[in-house]
């Protein structure tokens, strides 16, 4: 096999590896989103009957976790494509948007639960308790068991925000049984408003941590776990390299990361080795995707950025 044939069987590897993990996140996806939307019905249909602001809530945050779900398995399928003329990364960003998409809609149903939380307790009324804890624990059942089944898939950040809709409905399925239970046996309505406010304040944190994340992400920022100078000091301390600049990384997908470099080498001659080297010390880092512009540099030349001399 020539050199080229090998290049170009690598990246066809490379390619259907990604395109893989995001047609099996796809099919998680689609399953998490039959089984929370088959649900919802029948826990709306139980909160109208009840009276039930809690149940109600849960049953509104499982069909928004039903449309987070659809959103994160069309953005995993779009993810699935391969490169093409127009899109030469892919559509890989596709689940960054449905990321931050989500991310946001969380905020507006936590308004909405606040929003009705207040009218309940300026109009409280009779609420079955009952019949609230028995569907609450089974909702909580099924959140559980999608959670379960996100959790064991691909753990990017498009199905991380998806997880994050279907904890924070089990949150609302714990507060409905709660709820349900103390007015069982005590007939105290005000628990119910004032737990669905409890969990739309945890919601809120959680939403609010995610759409940090994402809109970073979205805008081609670095990701937070990582250091830029301290990857820019590696590359430097790489055999032949004198002076990295122009460095770059950013996210091209939920779960791939892209490089780009200008290095400075005191002999071009070094370059296929140290390209080896700058290689490995990306690939550590969880970055795939890489771009290095060699240049020549005399060893008394002063340095401008990051030297494989700095501390």
């Amino acid at each position: 096999m020539s050199k080229d044939e090998h290049l170009h069987a690598a990246a066809h590897e490379h390619s259907h590896n990604h395109a893989h993990s995001h047609t099996a996140a796809g099919k998680t996806l689609l399953l998490a989103l039959a089984l929370t939307l088959g649900f919802s019905v029948v826990e709306m249909i139980a909160g109208w009957r009840s009276g039930s602001l809690a149940l109600l809530a849960d049953a509104g945050h499982m069909v928004t976790d039903g449309a987070a779900l659809g959103i994160s398995a069309l953005a995993a399928w779009l993810a699935a494509h391969p490169p093409s003329r127009r899109h030469t990364y892919g559509l890989g960003r596709a689940e960054l948007l449905a990321a931050l998409v989500n991310a946001v809609s969380m905020l507006v149903v936590v308004f909405m639960i606040a929003s009705e939380a207040w009218q309940r307790f300026q109009n409280p009324g009779s609420i079955d308790g009952a019949t609230v804890s028995v569907v609450a624990l089974i909702g909580l059942l099924i959140n559980l068991l999608v959670a379960w089944v996100l959790s064991r898939g691909e753990r990017n950040l498009n199905v991380r925000a998806a997880l994050l809709h279907v904890m924070g409905d089990a949150l609302g399925s714990v507060a409905a049984i709660v709820a349900g239970a103390v007015i069982w046996f005590t007939g105290w309505t005000p628990i119910d408003p004032l737990l669905s406010i409890l969990i739309g304040g945890l919601i809120l944190a959680s939403s609010l941590r995610l759409l940090r994340e994402a809109l970073h992400a979205t805008l081609d920022g670095v990701p937070f776990a990582m250091d830029i100078e301290q990857i820019g000091q590696s590359l430097a301390r790489v055999d032949g390299i004198r002076e990295v600049h122009d460095l770059h990384v950013w996210p091209i997908a939920a779960d791939r990361l892209a490089l780009s470099a200008h290095v400075r080498l005191e002999n071009l001659n070094d370059w296929p080795q140290a390209l080896k080297g700058l290689t490995a010390v990306a690939a550590a880092q969880g970055i795939e995707h890489v771009t290095f512009q060699p240049e020549n540099v005399a060893v008394a030349q002063p340095i401008r950025f990051i030297s494989r001399h700095t501390s």
